[in-house]
């Protein structure tokens, strides 16, 4: 039987999604095709409307290799189980002559625990497990939550938390979850035969695809035991995100409230001597704590080394008295060991960490109004761990919307570990770099508005011509306005002015839930939405609801950020430059991501306004608008407006 060709493979699938083929869904198709039949890897640029799920997913189910796609959002994994893989494998079906199988796999701690559920948690304060459905008062938010859980672990197939509509409180969650740490095992635990995140493991290990996210991808490749099945193709979507999620996943944390968890775990488990000296080791914790000034630690003050000797050696101990004790008036002993280990080891882990004090980790101090001090680690890049773990043995394709930042795809690709595009080392994975473009063409369809007459920002203060100019911008739109701000405290006062400046409706980040807002502000033109760092990313609203972005500043990462004023410090003491390769790099990022919100379908027209003048004016201005959308450029506040009034008045005059 003759191989079925690619394009009638991707002909097939776009047909079937009801969507339109596009030259850069086909030249996207080819280059994963080549890279998974090559054994390379590839760095795809696939601009909004691009159609690049189908672009990835067809010439990986032509393949017939196991296939992991890793996603950053919850939005694109439902979209790829729950639509794109469906009809897909049907529309190939014909001429593969195959189904491809696909399934889901997420962190265990995602998946209701059966255990937990029927047995209890262990709790600090108890002999015995705690009955969370007992204690919660029925009428409370947290008991009404529990008692919902309780019904929907009897009718759910998944036991995945976002399968739950609607959602329930982290608290709530965490009373009916477990860690992999915690996890007692399938072979131990009654309730193993019936256990959802194994039952999802197992899914996982007879598919073709699956569909993962960046986390546990992370967890998989840091923690050396495999999460995920054997592959032999790795595709990361929204691949801009990857580095920060697995930065997230390396940072390690301490608090006082975390050590008291861990004292009063292990108090019934070990012997007296044992828990008193973990007890005192986690006073001389606190007290150090409590007088923990925000910042980095270049060095470990003596006083904080010695509280975290003490707290490691304690720990260690704890640990290995833990398995040797058997206290008969603990009721369900293995889970209540168990948790007491994982919260013990979690401590161990990050004390041991900075105590060794590797130059490859940054350590600093965060204070929070309510929770206090923490005090955090994390690795000075992930560069080398992904270039060792990502690349081996397996072709990786990544793609999102913005991988190209100042005109090329290095600057993403050095901090994945990755030689500049074309060099070849001893061990450096080789790869090719692909723009396939957008089907919307961006000069006709938006304009780039920089506010080149408006004040540099400083760091304090408001900035009174901003809001002017920000209501002269809104009115001439008539709302229609997605507001990016740099921090929630400049959305909050910019809210604030133009609510009482202004007739038109202004939502706000954090005042309901985004998805709430998101569809608020859809369904009224008038309306404009407001808000930070998600809204930069994940809003996709098309059509005349969102006519104008604004953008508040440049969002450059705060200059007493501690990781990533290290990393740009040792840039710089490498001899790069260390503002252009982090601060630079990590703004283009976000404002090319922010600017990807206005033109999503290919009726949109619209402006991007940038109030900070920065952009027109300052010598890094050509690198930041290298990166964004190729919209016409002007500095003209005059033309701004009209535009705005223009198509504002096209929108009206549609009923729209």
């Amino acid at each position: 039987m003759t191989k079925p060709s690619l394009p009638d493979l991707l002909h097939a699938a776009v047909s079937a999604v009801g969507g339109t083929e596009r030259p850069g869904q086909v030249a996207m198709a080819e280059a994963v095709a080549e890279a998974i039949d090559g054994n390379s890897h590839r760095l795809i640029q696939a601009g909004t409307g691009t159609g690049k799920s189908l672009g990835y997913l067809v010439p990986a189910l032509a393949h017939g290799e196991r296939v992991v796609v890793a996603t950053a959002t919850l939005a694109l994994q439902r979209q790829l189980v729950e639509r794109d893989l469906p009809r897909t494998v049907e529309a190939l079906h014909p001429q593969l002559r195959r189904r491809p199988q696909f399934a889901m796999l997420k962190g265990r701690s995602n998946y209701l625990c059966l255990h937990r559920l029927h047995e209890g948690a262990p709790q600090d304060e108890e002999e015995g497990l705690f009955d969370q459905f007992e204690a919660a008062t029925p009428t409370s938010k947290l008991g009404k939550d529990l008692l919902r859980l309780r019904d929907w672990a009897d009718e759910t197939e998944t036991g995945d938390r976002d399968d739950l509509t609607p959602g329930v409180s982290d608290k709530a969650w965490a009373q009916i979850s477990v860690s992999s740490r915690e996890c007692l095992g399938a072979t131990k635990c009654a309730y193993g035969a019936e256990c959802f995140a194994e039952a999802a493991r197992e899914r996982a290990k007879l598919a073709d695809v699956v569909v993962t996210n960046h986390a546990l991808l992370a967890i998989d490749a840091i923690e050396g035991a495999p999460v995920l099945p054997q592959h032999e193709v790795l595709i990361v979507d929204e691949a801009h995100e990857l580095v920060s999620r697995v930065t997230g996943v390396a940072t390690g944390e301490l608090t006082p409230g975390q050590v008291n968890r861990a004292v009063k775990r292990a108090a019934k488990l070990v012997d007296e001597k044992t828990a008193d000296s973990l007890q005192t080791a986690s006073e001389s914790f606190e007290r150090v704590m409590e007088l923990a000034l925000p910042g980095r630690l270049e060095e470990i003050p003596e006083d904080l080394g010695y509280a975290l000797m003490a707290l490691r050696d304690a720990a260690r101990n704890v640990i290995s008295a833990i398995g040797a004790t058997r206290d008969k008036s603990v009721h369900d002993e293995d889970a209540v060991r168990k948790q007491a280990l994982a919260a013990v080891e979690s401590i161990h882990g990050v004390a041991e960490r900075i105590t060794n004090r590797s130059e490859y980790d940054v350590v600093w101090y965060e204070r929070h109004d309510r929770f206090g001090a923490t005090l955090r680690v994390a690795p000075l890049s992930v560069s080398g761990l992904l270039r060792e773990k990502l690349f081996e043995d397996r072709s990786v394709v990544l793609t999102s919307a913005t991988l190209k930042l100042g005109g090329d795809f290095n600057g993403v690709a050095a901090s994945m570990g990755l030689s500049p595009e074309g060099v070849e080392g001893d061990d450096a994975p080789v790869w090719k770099g692909l723009d396939v473009g957008s089907p919307f063409d961006y000069p006709k369809q938006g304009i780039l508005y920089v506010a080149k007459h408006l004040a540099t920002p400083g760091r304090e203060g408001t900035r009174g011509d901003m809001m002017d100019e920000l209501a002269e911008l809104i009115e001439a739109a008539g709302g229609r306005t997605l507001g990016l701000f740099s921090s929630m405290r400049g959305a909050k006062a910019a809210a604030e002015e133009l609510r009482g400046r202004l007739d038109n409706p202004i939502l706000l980040q954090g005042e309901e839930t985004l998805g709430e807002l998101i569809k608020g502000f859809a369904a009224d033109p008038k309306t404009c939405l407001f808000g930070t760092l998600s809204l930069w990313q994940g809003v996709d609203v098309p059509g005349p609801s969102c006519q104008l972005v604004v953008m508040d500043r440049i969002p450059f990462p705060r200059p007493d950020d501690p990781l990533m004023s290290a990393r740009q410090k040792s840039v710089e003491e490498h001899g790069g430059n260390g503002f252009m390769a982090v601060a630079a790099t990590h703004a283009a990022l976000l404002m090319a991501q922010g600017a990807g919100r206005l033109v999503r379908a290919m009726g949109d027209r619209g402006v991007v306004a940038v109030l900070d003048p920065r952009l027109a004016t300052a010598r890094y201005g050509s690198f930041l608008r290298a990166t964004l959308p190729d919209f016409w450029y002007t500095t003209d506040r005059n033309q701004a407006r009209r535009s705005l009034a223009a198509i504002d008045a096209s929108a009206q005059a549609d009923g729209k």
